[in-house]
C-alpha cells in the first residue's frame, strides 16, 4: 500500500536511481533521486522530504565513508525531524554505528533485498501523510537554514542556488551588498560547500590594512627585509595555499595596489618582500564590497582587469528591508544563539514584537539585528522594549535623525551621525571617514560596535 509523504534519494550511481524510482514508486507518493551531493540543501528546500536514503561514498575511489557521514551531519543540521537512512556498499558495523551516533535512522547495506528497503523506508514514513513543517515560525526555521544563511525569501533563494553550482568550482567570485548583509558568511558557506574544504579560509579586511602593511600582510617577507622582520614570515596569499582566500572591502584597495594583486593573481605566485624566490600559489579568490565596482572603474579608481579577474561570478546580497520574510527566521537563530551562549532562557517574541521587527528598515542589516537580539538577551526584555532594544532613538522613529537633531546617549548620537553619513556617503566607507575626519580603522571599529 502507497504511503503519503516523499523521499529523497542521493546516490552517485544513475542506474541505481533508476532502479530505485522503479522500485519505489508503488511505496511512496513522491520519489527525488539526485547524484550530486551538493545539491542536497536545495533539494532539502524545495521538497521537504519526510525520509532521505544516503549514499555514504561520492568521490571516485573513495570508500571511508567521511563524505556521507559529512552530508549526514548538514541535513541533520537543516531539518533535524528527517529521517535518513545510510546507503553503502561496505558492510562495516562500526560506520553504522557512528552514521547512528551522528543521528541516523537505520542504514543498509548494497546489494540489498528489495524487501528489506522497503521495509525499512516504509517504517520511517510518517504513519498519517507527509510531516507538516510549515505551521508556525520556529518549527520551519530549521529547513530555511544552509550555514547559517537563512534564505527564505525569493532573492536569497536564487542565491542559494547559485551557491550550490559554482561552490565545488574553483571560480573567483565577488560578493557584493551593503554593509550587514553577511558577505563573509556567505563566503565561508562557499568554501563549506567547495573542494577545498578541508583547508582553512583565509580571511584579510583590505580596510584595516594600511597601504605600507599591505605587502608584507599578502605577499609575506624575509627575514632582514625591514627593521622589525626578524624571521621569514608567510603572506596571507601562501596561507592560503590549497584554500580560499576571502578579500572583504576589496573595492577599499589603492590604485597602486589593485596592480600588484593583479600581477600575483595572473602569475598565480607571490614573491616575500626582500626575497627573489617565486613562490608559486593554488587559491581560490573570494572578494567582496559595499561599493559599485563597476562605477569605480568608470572614474577610474579600480581596474577594469582586476574585475574581470575577481569578478567570475557575481552574488548580490539584497538588504534585509528587502527580506522581509527572513527577518523573523533570523531573529529567532539569533535568540536561541545568544540564549544558548549566554545560559539565558529564550525570550518569546510575541505577535507585537514580529509586526515592529518586519516593520523597521534596518539600516544595519542582519548585523544590526544580530546586535539586537543579543542585546535584548542579556537585558532580558523583548528586543524592542524600552531599554533592551535599538541603539538609537525608540522604535518608530526614523532611524538616521536629520541634521540637528539632538537627543539619546552620546553613544546613540555618534551612531546616528556614522550613519547618516555612511548613507549620504552610499557606502564609500573612505569617504565617509574623510568626513568624519577620522581614521578609517577608527571607522571600521565603530560600525563593529554600533552593528552599521
Amino acid at each position: 500500500m502507497k504511503k503519503k509523504g516523499n523521499i529523497l534519494i542521493i546516490d552517485d550511481n544513475e542506474a541505481m536511481l533508476v532502479s530505485l524510482r522503479m522500485l519505489l514508486k508503488n511505496v511512496c507518493e513522491d520519489v527525488q533521486t539526485s547524484t550530486n551531493p551538493n545539491a542536497i540543501p536545495t533539494l532539502m528546500r524545495r521538497k521537504r522530504p519526510d525520509v532521505v536514503l544516503l549514499d555514504m561514498n561520492f568521490g571516485r575511489g573513495i570508500n571511508n565513508g567521511n563524505e556521507g557521514l559529512l552530508w549526514l551531519r548538514e541535513i541533520k543540521r537543516m531539518e533535524p525531524d528527517v529521517a535518513v537512512v545510510l546507503f553503502t556498499a561496505y558492510a562495516d558495523i562500526d560506520l553504522a554505528v557512528r552514521g547512528i551516533k551522528d543521528g541516523a535512522a537505520d542504514f543498509i547495506v548494497k546489494p540489498f533485498e528489495n524487501e528489506v528497503l522497503i521495509e525499512k523506508l516504509r517504517a520511517q514514513l510518517p504513519a498519517k501523510g507527509g510531516k507538516d513543517r510549515t505551521d508556525g515560525q520556529t518549527s520551519s526555521l530549521s529547513s530555511t537554514v544552509n550555514g547559517g544563511i537563512v534564505s527564505r525569501c525569493d532573492a536569497m533563494a536564487t542565491v542559494m542556488e547559485m551557491v550550490e553550482k559554482v561552490a565545488p568550482t574553483d571560480a573567483n567570485i565577488l560578493i557584493t551588498g551593503e554593509n550587514g548583509t553577511g558577505k563573509e558568511v556567505l563566503a565561508r558557506e562557499i568554501h563549506r560547500l567547495s573542494r577545498r574544504r578541508a583547508k582553512q579560509m583565509v580571511t584579510v579586511d583590505m580596510g584595516a590594512i594600511t597601504e605600507t602593511l599591505f605587502e608584507s600582510e599578502l605577499f609575506g617577507y624575509v627575514r632582514g627585509a625591514f627593521t622589525d622582520a626578524k624571521s621569514d614570515k608567510p603572506g596571507k596569499m601562501e596561507l592560503a595555499e590549497g584554500s580560499t582566500l576571502f578579500m572583504d572591502e576589496i573595492g577599499n584597495l589603492s590604485y597602486p595596489l589593485q596592480a600588484k594583486l593583479l600581477t600575483a593573481l595572473q602569475r598565480r605566485t607571490v614573491t616575500r618582500i626582500g626575497g627573489t624566490k617565486e613562490i608559486p600559489i593554488d587559491i581560490r579568490l573570494i572578494s567582496a564590497t559595499n561599493r559599485d565596482l563597476q562605477q569605480m572603474v568608470k572614474e577610474g579608481s579600480f581596474r577594469e582587469d582586476l574585475l574581470y579577474r575577481m569578478n567570475t561570478i557575481c552574488l548580490h546580497l539584497p538588504p534585509l528591508r528587502e527580506r522581509k520574510e527572513d527577518i523573523i527566521p533570523l531573529a529567532e537563530q539569533f535568540m536561541k544563539k545568544f540564549s544558548d551562549f549566554y545560559n539565558k532562557t529564550p525570550i518569546e517574541i510575541d505577535e507585537k514584537t514580529r509586526r515592529q521587527l518586519l516593520e523597521y528598515p534596518w539600516p544595519g542589516n542582519i548585523r544590526e539585528l544580530e546586535h539586537t537580539m543579543e542585546r535584548a538577551v542579556i537585558i532580558g526584555e523583548a528586543p524592542l522594549s524600552s531599554g533592551g532594544g535599538l541603539s538609537h532613538a525608540s522604535y518608530g522613529e526614523q532611524p538616521i535623525p536629520p541634521t540637528g537633531v539632538q537627543r539619546g546617549t552620546l553613544a546613540s548620537m555618534e551612531r546616528d551621525l556614522i550613519a547618516r553619513t555612511i548613507h549620504e556617503c552610499d557606502g564609500n566607507l573612505s569617504l565617509v571617514a574623510q568626513r568624519l575626519d577620522i581614521a578609517r580603522q577608527t571607522l571600521y571599529n565603530k560600525i563593529k560596535k554600533y552593528g552599521l
